[in-house]
């Protein structure tokens, strides 16, 4: 089969640089057309040699200093709208941190014309699957197929404009895309099924939001493209329920196809073992060991066999609990999250601990010391976070009998918590659970004086101020 990709295919072969006031554009004047529409440019991309607004973050030759970027974000809970799309693209590994101002719009042809041949593949492959079937029931769902066709016609007569020098140089690049997906084969059942459970679930994703409302819609059919591209290049994968929710989160934040297509597969290369079944009990589990550490009755309650153990909190563990606050809060933070956070803070206080067995290996010469107690690195932060959400609804939850009032519970919270008092209350369980570690270590293995422990507490407080 012939998988050659026309040089003029596709908006997403079109590199230019353009600044964005807002990283969700919305009622963009469609270049070509007369008309305004929705339109996801996949070269759309914020300048790369505009440098982050982010202290000490970039250096003059456009690099990003990772460990200050995760640090800034979880100092100041997320980053402003405006820098959220060029921050994303790092923070979820699109671009290296370490690749230049210089070097990133020759990366981004490069990703956008492999994505390219990589759509054209699934699409020459199983042509009955490249429109979305409607049964005319939805009548916004046949609208953004009417809008969407409307963005590849402009698209398409952009394209004829490009100047020759820049055909022959996206011909080469999409030469070299073809020899490396060349061998690359599909189960074509099992794609076929993936596609049907997407084109269930896309039309399911929140059409409230202003990204997909009117001529908007058409991004839906932006997301479902995106959808089964990754779940045809990663078939061991494939496509699960739920993933839709989260990629959208990508496509409105980078409001880029190509963008969101590499930074959702950086993302779920961490992250895929969620979406199986395997990965979503060890999570539960996890959630109950470090809720029986914060509530030992609150763990009891819930882990009884009428409530089913903490299954109830399956989707704000999987989606990074997008509806349960309110929608800017909750961009903020699935970044955040992003971070591991807990890894960074974690790192710092080992090294606490470190200095603190040290300084009693000094005083106690001849005395054995015992190792202190391991913080459980699998404690991740979203953990704490939804810990804090169960411990601040304490009493309604120990109310809770069955597993129906607890799926009511879980149903009324959304949209209506406040993401700053659930940071500060989940860090606080964090604190207290660190320095529960930190007093067994110092009065079972030291035995040192109560100013060592006031010492090493006070140490310990000032990572999280």
């Amino acid at each position: 089969m012939n998988n050659t990709v026309s040089g003029c295919d596709g908006r997403d072969q079109r590199i230019k640089e353009k600044e964005k006031d807002s990283v969700v554009k919305h009622n963009v004047t469609g270049e070509g057309t007369g008309d305004k529409f929705h339109r996801v440019s996949a070269s759309t991309l914020i300048p790369a040699n505009i440098p982050l607004g982010l202290p000490g973050v970039m250096d003059a030759e456009g690099r990003v200093d990772e460990s200050r970027l995760r640090a800034y974000i979880v100092k100041n809970g997320g980053v402003s709208p405006s820098e959220r799309g060029q921050v994303w693209r790092f923070l979820f590994g699109m671009f290296p941190c370490s690749s230049t101002a210089l070097e990133r719009p020759l990366l981004h042809g490069q990703l956008a014309v492999r994505y390219q041949v990589m759509k054209r593949k699934w699409q020459q492959l199983l042509p009955a699957c490249v429109r979305l079937r409607l049964n005319g029931t939805d009548a916004e769902l046949v609208a953004a197929v009417k809008y969407y066709e409307q963005r590849k016609k402009a698209a398409q007569e952009l394209c004829q404009e490009q100047s020759e020098e820049l055909r022959e140089r996206l011909s080469f690049l999409e030469l070299q895309a073809q020899v490396v997906f060349e061998r690359v084969t599909f189960d074509l059942e099992e794609l076929q099924e993936a596609i049907r459970i997407i084109d269930k679930d896309v039309p399911r994703t929140d059409r409230d939001l202003a990204y997909y409302l009117g001529e908007g819609s058409g991004n839906l059919l932006v997301l479902r493209e995106i959808l089964i591209t990754y779940a045809a290049f990663h078939p061991e994968v494939s496509y699960a329920q739920g993933m839709n929710d989260l990629c959208s989160r990508f496509l409105e934040v980078l409001d880029s196809e190509v963008d969101t297509y590499w930074s959702f597969s950086c993302y779920m290369e961490k992250f895929s073992r969620d979406f199986r079944a395997d990965g979503l009990h060890r999570k539960i589990e996890l959630e109950a060991e470090l809720l029986k550490e914060l509530d030992p009755q609150l763990h009891t309650h819930l882990v009884t066999d009428n409530m089913d153990r903490l299954t109830f909190c399956h989707r704000w563990l999987l989606l990074g609990f997008q509806r349960e606050f309110e929608h800017s809060d909750a961009l903020r933070l699935f970044e955040i999250l992003s971070c591991d956070h807990l890894e960074l803070i974690s790192q710092q206080v080992e090294r606490a601990h470190y200095r603190e067995r040290l300084a009693c290996k000094l005083s106690l010469d001849d005395r054995p010391l015992s190792e202190p107690q391991a913080i459980n690195a699998e404690f991740t932060f979203e953990l704490f976070i939804c810990a804090a959400i169960l411990l601040l609804h304490r009493d309604v939850l120990l109310r809770c009998r069955n597993e129906v009032q607890l799926i009511q519970f879980t149903s009324s919270l959304q949209g209506t918590l406040d993401l700053n008092s659930i940071l500060n209350k989940a860090e606080e369980h964090f604190y207290n659970y660190c320095k529960r570690s930190a007093w067994d270590h110092l009065n079972t293995g030291c035995r040192t004086h109560k100013s060592k422990e006031d010492q090493f507490i006070h140490q310990l407080r000032n990572l999280f101020s």
